[in-house]
């Protein structure tokens, strides 16, 4: 399977940009504030007009653009399935109230991503895809609250988490970001931002295309504000990427819901990006004994620079069972599962010691199962929990912190760097396991 990217750029007519404008299939918007009678075509300035399918067209009636910003700008598609990504022109994306469009500069390369790419995650398409990105802010949306300018003014470099939250539910209410009821009901299950509506169009002919967090893996994006924070000059932009996704969903995992302390043995099962990162998450909460598990001996040498105090090749032991030996016949602590497998799954249950947490991060394809011994999980108090990524309004500036202080390494976990052009041999690269730790695509 290749995913070599493919350069296609559509070809219009037309020389000049667009400013938020729409149209009907019968040429007519809706609540106009402006109307070129010429074209006899009612046109909406940042309007609300839904185009052909339920979904916006741009008009080619009216120049637009943020005052300095291109016309139009160039992204990775996903259209379907096993498919190689193109790099396509669109019309220059337009951010809404509560939201800033980023000049991207880096892009992480995740295997969330590949999962949709290899069609083991149910996704709409054509979507551009990437997620964990880091920028410089060049335009806030029309009625962006004077805080969040105040917060994220032009110019600010940032940092994005991929799960962005409204700020608003009932979940984002009570700091739980990572469970934001629009990110899922809309971003994740439909592709958009939460009016519904994505902010993706192609140059030629308009056509919507879906976005996958916030459509990372180009040279602009819209970003809900609340997902961003602020990235000190002294941090670069491409290894500072891996902030948004691998080292935030490893500190979700070992700040929330394993709770990880001083003293506590950890095993983590998977050490690719995220779980190279919750290796050092484990190593900068203070934990005692951390064995990192792989099939891949390169990896596992890697993982000792991370924090690993141990190393298990599970293709040559049994995993379980060195695990317990290393802990004296109790099990760990705290077991991650980063990898997203039944066996793995299955291994993670069964590295714990009584009372200890088994924490399933890895994604797997649709429908996959796993199996646990439910009189071990009922008699010894055993503690399964699935989690997701971290909070983006308390974490994501927690962990900026961690790596402007040098506790986390950013240089370290980030062995391989690509050109914007280069995205389709990335994901090949990570599909045949080629990349250890994480790999980031540079968009300048």
């Amino acid at each position: 399977m290749a995913f070599s990217t493919m350069i296609r750029r559509g070809i219009s007519n037309n020389s000049h940009t667009l400013r938020s404008s729409w149209y009907l299939a019968n040429n007519t918007i809706l609540n106009s504030n402006v109307v070129n009678d010429n074209k006899n075509k009612k046109i909406v300035e940042n309007g609300v007009g839904v185009g052909v399918g339920g979904y916006r067209c741009y008009s080619e009636a009216r120049p637009v653009g943020g005052v300095g910003l291109p016309q139009y700008m160039r992204g990775a598609v996903y259209w379907e399935p096993n498919k190689p990504l193109t790099i396509e022109d669109f019309h220059m994306p337009r951010p809404k109230a509560g939201e800033l469009l980023i000049k991207t500069k880096a892009c992480g390369v995740c295997h969330s991503d590949l999962h949709v790419m290899k069609g083991e995650i149910p996704f709409v398409s054509p979507c551009v895809v990437g997620h964990e990105i880091t920028g410089e802010v060049v335009e806030h949306g029309s009625l962006t609250d004077s805080k969040i300018i105040e917060r994220l003014p032009i110019g600010s470099h940032v940092v994005g988490a991929f799960i962005m939250p409204c700020g608003n539910c009932s979940y984002c209410s009570k700091g739980h970001d990572d469970l934001c009821e629009p990110f899922f009901a809309y971003n994740r299950a439909k592709g958009t931002l939460y009016d519904g509506e994505t902010r993706l169009f192609l140059r030629n002919g308009g056509k919507p295309v879906f976005m996958y967090s916030m459509g990372g893996l180009a040279e602009y994006c819209v970003v809900p504000a609340h997902a961003l924070t602020i990235l000190p000059d002294s941090l670069p932009y491409t290894e500072s990427a891996i902030l948004g996704c691998a080292v935030f969903t490893a500190y979700g995992a070992m700040a929330h819901a394993a709770e990880v302390r001083p003293g506590d043995s950890v095993a983590v099962i998977g050490v690719g990006g995220v779980g190279s990162s919750c290796l050092q998450i484990a190593r900068a909460f203070g934990a005692s004994a951390i064995i990192a598990v792989d099939v891949q001996d390169d990896k596992l040498q890697k993982a000792k620079t991370f924090g690993a105090t141990h190393t298990i090749n599970a293709i040559q032991e049994d995993a379980v069972e060195k695990i317990r030996e290393i802990t004296g016949g109790a099990g760990v602590d705290v077991a991650v599962e980063a990898l997203g497998k039944p066996q793995t799954f299955f291994q993670c249950f069964h590295s714990v010691r009584d009372g200890g947490k088994a924490v399933m991060i890895g994604l797997t394809p649709a429908g996959a199962v796993g199996e646990l011994d439910i009189n071990r999980l009922v008699r010894r108090k055993i503690q399964v929990i699935g989690s997701y990524g971290g909070r983006a309004r308390q974490d994501l500036p927690k962990l900026v912190r961690l790596a402007e202080t040098g506790i986390f390494n950013l240089s370290n976990a980030v062995t391989r760097k690509y050109k914007f052009e280069e995205a389709g041999q990335a994901f090949d690269d990570l599909n045949q396991g080629k990349i250890v730790s994480r790999a980031v695509i540079e968009i300048r």
